[in-house]
């Protein structure tokens, strides 16, 4: 369950949503420019969606490795 993907998909629609802002203030385009402020707010609630996959990954991990010695010992 890697948090690697979200956080891709993430950087990608953040760098999306921040170039679609950008070209719409260049075209004075209010509704180009709202769509790009949502598409980056939606990467960056997909990078934290990864970030906390990966937390839960290593909590999981961590986890396991103390089964692992409680279990050896």
């Amino acid at each position: 369950m890697s948090g690697t993907g979200d956080k891709i998909k993430g950087k990608a629609n953040e760098a999306m949503g921040s170039a679609k802002q950008t070209a719409g203030k260049a075209m004075d385009d209010k509704s180009m420019q709202a769509d790009g402020a949502m598409q980056e707010a939606k990467g960056k609630g997909q990078g934290m969606v990864g970030e906390a996959k990966d937390k839960v990954d290593d909590a999981r991990e961590e986890l396991q490795e103390q089964r692992e010695k409680r279990d050896s010992a």
